[in-house]
């Protein structure tokens, strides 16, 4: 119950008036079930001529004292004087339609009750969807590098929708039955303090057994929400390397690794679902067990100690019977909730993740870039493995350095520090003298384009993805853009031109296309500094031709940082820098080091 209402106070807060009109209808409803089958105790009366039916002759004065003799004295009296003007059929009929009138009341407050709950519950899933997604785009790359991307869609998905259904669904059972129990408690010590002093001491013992039966479901739920992570992970991953999966014939392979997953997924919810459906039918016979306790102590009460009426302890089993359903949404709740908080867990594992690339406390500001980038004494380690080891290198503005060296030499790494989506662990990046750490992160990202061997496109149209991150761009300013990147030919030769959707990641494009439009959506942005990460080493020799060209148009007046492993692309580069685990082991124009006759001339030879 204590993670229960930990998230409730996390997430509830927003909804305050809606809970306290919920909880006010639950009142009223509370309140009106009560006084609308008070009317059964008359009605018993005049049914069966019991002893006191008719015998008020007068009323009482109203007194604390003795309230309950008061007002069975007083409504006795009302209905002795109904039956005297208007006969008991019709007195029957009076009663009937007060009761009517009262439960008609009754259950519209609890319509109420329920309807100003919903809001409550959908605007909470609503509100945590949209922290996840706004988490998942604030949260560094170094922390999706350790995650699965279906693993992190099924608990945006499958985990949020467990939270609704089950501790969203049981929000009624907080607001709803303690006020009712409550209430129906008090009417019950009203009718009989003996009797229900009696009943209470069965209650813990039954709510022990549930409790019994509930305590490990969170364990279990957990494990197979696990299970469904592991299944949309695997559709994640075959939907991404559909086009390998039958070039390698192996869709059977596939096939049966995801039955395989489907099964155990379906078998761990099996075995939670079996021990949730037990909620029902165990609080059911529990309650029948309490009313024929009961039955047979109010039974006592009534035919050998004359302590209490029949017709109000048929009046007090009405009363125990209204209880009985919101003890056994508790029960439901118990068998709920552990399934709910099983998923909240794995979703506050996103989060409460820490953002290590934090925003200063007092961000210096910059408008634009001056003088140079350097890399002073940089080193890098993803974990314990050291990447990059005192890296210093200086770009000065409007020059064009290349990076070259074998894959796993830290090229990447290195350029990802320049826009801090890591933070190096020993020396420092500035930019015009000023640490990266002590800039604004939006300050600093507006000043770099990116250009990546894979072109990141949306599922949107081609204007969609040249402005994005641009929004207040015209028209023309978009179509000079596709022009500079040789992109506004062959937009203009599709059906809609700048308004036709591109597919999901650009699929109705060939590559070529794909990275001209990615250009363009860096010329647009008109960045000072420009990284360009092997932007032409997936192309053929013609789109090659034509990305260069666009690439060059693009690094005109712009400070450029390339990382190449075609060095044809990169000849006239100011500076080549060659890496080789994780260090600068030389640097130069291409002629001196062909020259220098190291490292950089045996991969020129190798390409040649």
């Amino acid at each position: 119950m204590k993670e229960f209402l930990q998230v409730l106070r996390r997430f509830v807060p927003p909804y305050k008036k809606y809970i306290a009109l919920t909880a006010t209808f639950n009142v009223l409803s509370a309140v009106l079930n009560i006084f609308s089958f008070a009317a059964l105790i008359p009605i018993l009366q005049i049914l069966f001529r019991t002893e006191g039916a008719g015998s008020a002759t007068h009323l009482m004065p109203w007194s604390f004292d003795n309230i309950k003799e008061v007002i069975a004295n007083n409504a006795d009296y009302y209905v002795t004087q109904l039956i005297a003007n208007v006969g008991p059929t019709t007195t029957l009929l009076v009663i009937g339609l007060f009761l009517a009138f009262t439960t008609f009341l009754k259950t519209g407050a609890y319509f109420l009750s329920s309807a100003t709950i919903i809001p409550v519950r959908t605007g909470v899933v609503r509100d945590i969807r949209n922290q996840l997604y706004r988490k998942i785009t604030s949260l560094p790359l170094s922390f999706f590098s350790d995650e699965r991307k279906g693993d992190i869609i099924a608990r945006m998905t499958g985990d949020v929708q467990e939270v609704e259904s089950s501790i969203m669904s049981s929000l009624d059972m907080l607001f709803k039955n303690p006020i009712l129990i409550t209430f129906y408690f008090g009417a019950l010590i009203f009718i009989s303090w003996q009797l229900t002093l009696f009943t209470i001491v069965f209650v813990p013992i039954f709510g022990w057994f549930m409790g019994c039966v509930g305590r490990k479901l969170k364990k279990k739920s957990i494990k197979a929400q696990s299970l469904w992570s592991d299944t949309m992970s695997q559709v994640e991953e075959t939907l991404g390397g559909l086009r390998i999966v039958k070039a390698f014939c192996a869709e059977e392979k596939m096939n049966t690794r995801f039955s395989n997953i489907n099964n155990e997924y379906r078998d761990a919810v099996q075995r939670v679902n079996i021990r949730q459906q037990m909620a029902h039918p165990m609080s059911e016979f529990l309650g029948t067990v309490l009313i024929i306790i009961v039955l047979w102590v109010g039974g006592i009460l009534v035919l050998d100690n004359k302590i209490l009426s029949g017709p109000s302890f048929i009046y007090y089993l009405v009363m125990l019977y209204s209880i009985i359903n919101p003890l056994k949404e508790f029960s439901k709740a118990s068998y709920n909730i552990p399934k709910g908080l099983a998923s909240m867990e794995r979703v506050d594992k996103i989060l409460k993740a820490e953002n290590t690339i934090k925003e200063p406390l007092q961000p210096k500001h910059i408008a634009a870039f001056d003088h140079q980038i350097e890399f002073r004494h940089v080193s890098f380690r993803y974990g314990e493995q050291w990447v990059l080891r005192d890296i210093n290198l200086i770009i000065e503005k409007g020059k064009t350095v290349a990076l070259v060296g074998q894959s796993g030499s830290g090229k990447s790494t290195l350029v990802d520090l320049i826009p801090r989506y890591y933070d190096v662990q020993e020396g420092e990046v500035l930019i015009d003298g000023i640490n990266v750490k002590d800039l604004g992160i939006h300050d600093l990202r507006q000043l770099i384009g990116n250009v990546n061997q894979e072109a990141i496109l949306f599922n949107d149209s081609f204007r969609g993805n040249i402005t994005f991150g641009v929004e207040s761009a015209t028209q023309e300013q978009i179509e000079q853009a596709a022009r500079i990147a040789n992109a506004h030919e062959f937009i203009m030769q599709t059906e809609q031109g700048y308004d036709t959707n591109i597919g999901d990641r650009g699929g109705r494009l060939s590559g070529g296309q794909r990275q001209r439009v990615s250009i363009a959506r860096a010329i647009l942005k008109n960045p000072p500094i420009l990284i360009l990460d092997e932007a032409t080493s997936a192309l053929d020799t013609e789109s090659e031709r034509l990305v260069q060209d666009a690439l060059e148009r693009l690094m005109k007046s712009r400070t450029t940082v390339a990382i190449a492993h075609r060095l044809s692309t990169i000849k006239n580069a100011d500076e080549i820098c060659v890496m080789h685990e994780g260090e600068i082991v030389e640097r130069g124009t291409h002629e001196e080091l062909i020259a220098l006759g190291g490292y950089y001339k045996k991969l020129h030879e190798m390409q040649k």
